[in-house]
């Protein structure tokens, strides 16, 4: 089974993004920075999601990403779904917070419990098949508008969104242009997807 190991964010000082990662939500070797000054100018395509027990859970993890410099595109609320938000990181990057449940069942931490990739893509058959082709295994698909490949326990998992849905679940415009600022580390590359992620060998 494939499965992503790391997702290197690239930003423009290494320094205080990393800094703003560990005081905002404490994340270990599956979200790494790195150097780059490539031209991105609004969405980048993806968005990261960091998945929580709890809607306690999630209020703990907004406010230290505001505090350590966020900004909140969506405030912690309940939906159908049941109980999250979205935050943008101060290099840019989009993070939603969410929880399957709507009610608390203890103290609020900051545990994360999953970290899911969404790309954003346009030709939802393509590029699952694209995806399928290298390796990785379709654990559920919703038509055309959303794929979810099986990954392995401790690593990230990764989806698949038509870009423009995307943008919307995250309360963004869809527009966007340049690089993507993320390159995934996985045992599947090194290659490009066809909506021009990178993917790198996993060291």
């Amino acid at each position: 089974m494939t499965s992503i190991d790391f997702v290197a964010i690239e930003v423009a000082d290494t320094a205080a993004a990393g800094h703003f990662y560990t005081s905002a939500f404490g994340l270990g070797d599956e979200v790494r920075v790195r150097t780059s000054q490539a031209d991105t100018s609004g969405f980048r395509g993806f968005t990261l999601s960091l998945v929580v027990s709890q809607p306690a859970n999630v209020n703990a993890l907004v406010e230290a990403a505001v505090e350590a410099g966020a900004t909140v595109v969506k405030p912690p609320a309940k939906s159908l779904w049941g109980y999250g938000a979205v935050v943008q990181a101060p290099d840019g990057t989009v993070w939603q917070v969410a929880s399957s449940s709507k009610k608390d069942t203890g103290p609020a931490s900051r545990k994360v419990d999953e970290i899911v990739l969404l790309l954003g893509v346009e030709n939802m058959k393509a590029s699952k098949e694209f995806y399928v082709g290298r390796g990785l295994e379709v654990g559920k698909s919703f038509g055309s508008k959303y794929t979810e490949f099986a990954t392995g326990e401790g690593t990230v998992k990764l989806a698949l969104y038509k870009r423009r849905g995307l943008a919307k679940l995250a309360g963004v415009s869809p527009e966007g242009s340049g690089s993507h600022r993320i390159v995934i580390g996985a045992d599947a590359g090194p290659f490009e997807d066809p909506d021009g992620f990178v993917w790198t060998v996993a060291a």
